[in-house]
């Protein structure tokens, strides 16, 4: 016999409520899980259509037949309902998951769109809730994040009228998510403590879990690994008593990303946790999607490709590195993923240490574009200089080396980083003295040693004035 998860009373394993609290049990928690949370990233989000539809996504020409099949009904159905005049509402959102199971997310952001207008005609306010929630995940596939905030809002403060407490955490998660992808951690870090206090006050043990391991990744950036530490040891218990095996593999990953965080020393124990999630992966490898499959893996390769290449194996970091970049893709479909700039980064790192440097400057181009189109402009930037270090000290290429440090400058002038920017001007200046461009050199000095003064390194500050009066002496 199991305890229940609320009360901590036995229970029946056939029991679909606890006899005792009322609560439902893990049984019919684990059923609406499979059907509606998708792991994306290092989180997890929550969908508010209940889809009776079972069938995870798989990329094959049998799914496309039954797509085309299962839309041509619901047209039909569709169209004879709107000959009496009666809601069709819910079909269209049924409609709208059926593409997006099969990724096709221009689609279901217009039958999404098509459902908001019908439910607002019919002011079924719940209905109203729950697509603005769904418009708020699509636009935030496609990269639309200040669009997926708004719907997520639309979606809460209707739920607040409704007070509709676990729709409310779940889209609370949802817009924390959101927030967390723009880097606005203040506002991201707020919605996960909100859903996880009202959880905690509305006794909604599987919300508050979810909550936390969401915030989690906030932690991560804010380094409180104290904190992390406490709530991955709670959420263990919890994924341990209640046989969640996607809990526990999310869970061992986060506790590979902990010890891979907390230093070199502990890359022993972050190993040991990868390793584990992605055993208890190829446990449940024939019950999930080779969609879900690679949510689930990419991250994982991508620190253990890390820790191999700290470690100095580097064939074996390259292989894993590679096995993330397939995941990423293969979950990707049509939509590219800013996680494939990170990996590809990590790949570009590892072809300079193995001295394959024309391997690496592709590498890093290609990051270096992807963070471009994601809006990472810092990181556009600090990928050029790199590039333009590897042309100047390893290949001998001064042209390209001043083009690629020219290009950095250009971003970093558009972001007034002044620490970045006297760097370049210091480093460009030592090119064009090599070249014997005099006057070139002496121009980037000043204006490297102008940095220098407003950030107050008096040191480097010095040592471009010496440059400066060498030259004019």
């Amino acid at each position: 016999m199991k305890n229940c998860p609320y009360c901590n009373r036995k229970i029946k394993e056939y029991w679909q409520f606890c006899q005792f609290c009322n609560k439902p049990l893990l049984s019919d928690i684990d059923v609406e899980s499979r059907q509606t949370n998708y792991y994306t990233d290092n989180f997890e989000y929550e969908t508010l259509y209940d889809n009776d539809d079972n069938s995870d996504y798989k990329i094959d020409h049998t799914q496309d037949k039954n797509l085309n099949k299962k839309i041509l009904t619901i047209d039909s159905k569709i169209s004879e309902l709107s000959k009496y005049g009666e809601p069709f509402g819910d079909l269209l959102l049924k409609k709208a998951s059926i593409y997006y199971k099969n990724r096709k997310y221009s689609n279901t952001q217009k039958e999404l769109e098509k459902a908001l207008e019908s439910f607002k005609i019919d002011n079924d306010k719940l209905k109203i809730a729950i697509t603005h929630n769904e418009l708020g995940l699509i636009k935030e596939e496609l990269g639309f994040f200040e669009d997926s905030i708004y719907h997520f809002d639309e979606s809460i403060q209707i739920l607040k009228e409704l007070n509709d407490s676990k729709k409310i955490i779940q889209v609370f998660n949802n817009i924390g998510n959101a927030y967390l992808q723009i880097k606005d951690i203040e506002n991201s870090y707020q919605y996960y403590q909100h859903a996880i206090d009202l959880s905690k006050k509305e006794n909604l043990i599987y919300e508050e879990i979810k909550s936390l391991s969401n915030l989690v990744e906030i932690l991560f950036i804010l380094k409180d690994y104290d904190r992390i530490k406490k709530i991955l040891k709670t959420l263990q218990h919890f994924f341990d008593d209640s046989e969640d095996i996607y809990g526990l593999i999310t869970n061992l990953l986060k506790y590979g990303k902990l010890y891979f965080f907390l230093g070199e020393s502990y890359y022993e124990k972050s190993h040991e946790k990868l390793l584990d999630a992605l055993e208890l992966i190829n446990k449940v490898d024939d019950q999930i999607s080779v969609y879900k499959k690679s949510k689930l893996e990419w991250e994982i390769f991508l620190f253990m490709g890390k820790i191999y290449l700290f470690w100095d194996n580097l064939s074996k970091a390259e292989n894993l590195l590679l096995k993330s970049l397939e995941s990423v893709r293969m979950y990707e479909v049509e939509n590219e993923d800013i996680n494939e700039s990170t990996i590809l980064n990590t790949l570009a790192e590892l072809f300079e240490s193995k001295k394959e440097y024309e391997k690496s400057i592709e590498y890093y181009q290609l990051a270096s574009d992807m963070y471009y189109k994601f809006g990472e402009d810092s990181k556009t930037a600090e990928l050029k200089s790199k590039i333009g270090f590897i042309y100047l000290n390893y290949l001998d290429n001064s042209i390209k080396a001043i083009d690629s440090y020219e290009s950095a400058l250009k971003v970093f002038e558009k972001l007034e980083y002044f620490k970045e920017l006297a760097e370049i001007l210091n480093i460009l200046g030592d090119i064009y003295l090599s070249k014997e461009l005099i006057e070139i050199a002496i121009s980037n000095f000043e204006k490297a040693k102008e940095y220098y003064d407003d950030l107050n390194d008096q040191d480097n500050s010095k040592l471009v004035e010496e440059k400066i009066n060498s030259l004019i002496g």
